[in-house]
């Protein structure tokens, strides 16, 4: 009667640097296009704001998305 044999658990892969640069990488997208938008519009700071405002739950979402399973 002995124990069936164990495989070892699969280490996640998590690397800081990628993870790091998928949210400053999706961050800096959402502002560029909040920029572009505000340009069209005739504010480039206010589209620069709420490209901002948006951007940083974006790239905490794309992060969490992408390396949520490491945690």
């Amino acid at each position: 009667m002995l124990a069936a044999p164990m495989e070892p658990k699969p280490t996640p892969n998590l690397s800081l640097a990628a993870a790091g640069s998928v949210l400053i990488g999706s961050t800096a997208a959402v502002i560029v296009l909040g920029i572009l938008i505000g340009w069209a519009f005739g504010s480039v700071a206010w589209g620069f704001l709420v490209g901002a405002i948006l951007g940083l739950p974006f790239g905490v979402y794309m992060t969490y998305k992408r390396y949520g399973h490491a945690l």
